[in-house]
């Protein structure tokens, strides 16, 4: 190696550092550079994880040497090299053992008596991980520059050190981004409408326990609200400048679930191709919802346990601990208590989580509250059909009074779609005001029939209501109906709405967000 070799390797390194490149590419172009400048067969770069070095990237070493994990305690090299400050090179003939015996690229795959050294990588003063070289012809070391070695050293710890502040200013982003979308959130929904007692009663004690600490549970059927309520208690607290991360338990495959909540390391799992964060380091500093908590299984109960005791986490296939510091938000619409006592539901997390409940009332407990929200609604629906007014007769007001609304406030607002899209269908977008009448509601499948001449004796006209309809939307409409119906029948079990269509709970939720139900 001439001293132009070796500034020339300087140079790339250098000019990689402004570039846009993933960080494993960048560690890989390192030893590029490293084996340019050194002479050496074999080169890895670990980083520390705990009391584990991690192989970030390899030359001359074998694929699988990437998937290792390496106990510092276990190697004793490795563990020299970390411990000293200063470029260590081991006799060739040196008796302890080498970690990459039986992975590297000869022909045996084994490290005979060889030349061996390395130097630890330092970040701010912590101990960041290893730079490792290694040359199967003894001696070859020899013509190694000392100053040259610690030069390039410095360099790699400086890459190191800017890989870091990238990857630290895209979690940035994407942490803004989360708080970007909470307050868009928090502005489109942020109003708990109504003045019933029951609903002054939850704004009270939303705006009391919101600036608390505490954990909080939901509690309520489906339908009722519980993200609006969620979001209240975000935007009143100390946090609200900081993101509200939601997450519906629900929707959650147990496969990936402690991924999404934890995040993973590259390498964890088949298709875990980077390092990824999960909710927690999401919602670090701010709020983390889980809805539907009581749809978790019991082991990612046990591992949900174990961060809320804790306030550490782990990512999937790392040994590090993680400090976040997260408000819990929980909310589901089972019974918790009837959950523990059936075996389904931890009886230590539900203590954990249910440090102070919040009930939120069902529609049918709301009295005229039904008609404030119905007048919101059907504000809303004006402006998205495009129509100069719309309203409610006297006997649709009445109807909407008198239902039991099993479905709650997302029933009423699905209803009142629906609802205003055939009254104007049958009066004219043109309408000065369009009259939503009993029978556009359907409430309880009950129809006012249309006049008609024809004797009974008359074929029945065709089930399509419009032959101009296309498949797709024919398909939509009568998915949305028949899912609708079942969670009606069953009061907005979810699980139960499932197990009656034959699905899992995951494509039911897809199709409930598909079709807006």
């Amino acid at each position: 190696m001439t001293s132009t070799d070796f500034f020339s390797a300087l140079v790339s390194i250098v000019s990689d550092l402004p570039q846009e490149m993933p960080a494993e590419h960048r560690y890989k172009r390192l030893l590029d550079a490293l084996q340019q400048s050194f002479p050496c067969d074999a080169a890895c770069i670990l980083r520390l994880d705990g009391h584990i070095l991690e192989p970030l990237a390899i030359a001359g070493l074998s694929d699988d040497t990437m998937g290792r994990h390496f106990v510092v305690e276990e190697h004793p090299r490795l563990a020299n090299l970390l411990h000293s400050r200063e470029p260590v090179r081991f006799p060739s003939d040196s008796e302890l053992p080498d970690p990459y015996d039986g992975l590297v690229e000869t022909s045996d795959h084994l490290l005979h008596v060889h030349d061996c050294m390395g130097a630890s990588l330092y970040i701010d003063n912590q101990p960041w991980g290893v730079l490792t070289l290694d040359a199967t012809l003894p001696g070859t070391f020899d013509k190694i520059d000392p100053i040259e070695f610690r030069a390039f050293i410095s360099l790699t710890e400086a890459t190191i050190k800017a890989t870091h502040r990238i990857e630290a200013l895209e979690a940035r982003v994407i942490k803004e981004q989360q708080v970007a979308q909470s307050l868009v959130e928090g502005h489109r929904k942020n109003e708990i409408m109504g003045n019933s007692p029951t609903i002054k009663r939850l704004k009270n004690e939303i705006k009391t326990v919101a600036q608390s600490y505490l954990t909080v549970l939901i509690l309520g059927e489906t339908g009722v609200g519980k993200e609006l309520v969620a979001r209240q208690l975000q935007t009143q607290s100390s946090r609200g400048g900081q993101p509200l991360v939601y997450i519906n338990c629900a929707a959650l495959p147990e496969g990936i679930a402690e991924s999404e909540l934890f995040g993973h390391v590259k390498g964890a799992f088949s298709g875990a191709t980077t390092n990824r964060s999960g909710k927690f380091e999401l919602a670090d500093d701010g709020t983390l919802f889980l809805d539907e908590i009581g749809e978790l299984s019991l082991t990612i109960q046990a591992k949900l346990l174990r961060a809320l005791q804790s306030g550490e986490i782990q990512r999937v296939g790392s040994d590090r601990h993680i400090e976040v510091d997260v408000r819990i938000i929980a909310a589901t619409n089972r019974d918790l208590k009837e959950e523990v006592a059936k075996g389904r539901f931890r009886a230590d997390l539900y203590h954990r989580l249910s440090v102070y409940p919040i009930y939120v009332p069902p529609l049918r407990e709301r009295g005229n509250d039904v008609l404030l929200l119905a007048g919101h609604l059907l504000e809303i629906n004006q402006r998205r059909f495009g129509v100069k007014g719309l309203r409610l007769a006297p006997d649709a007001k009445q109807m909407l009074l008198h239902y039991n609304w099993p479905g709650n406030v997302r029933e009423l607002e699905h209803l009142l779609s629906r609802a205003s899209l055939k009254a104007i269908m049958d009066q004219g977008r043109d309408s000065r005001t369009v009259i939503i009448e009993p029978q556009y509601l359907d409430i309880d499948g009950q129809k006012i029939p249309e006049k008609s001449n024809t004797s009974a004796t008359t074929p029945q006209p065709s089930m399509i209501p419009d032959r101009n309809i296309t498949l797709k939307n024919a398909v939509d409409q009568f998915q949305q109906e028949l899912i609708a119906d079942r969670l009606q029948t069953h009061n907005g079990n979810l699980a139960a709405v499932a197990r009656d269509l034959d699905i899992n709970r995951s494509n039911l939720y897809r199709l409930l967000k598909r079709l807006s139900l």
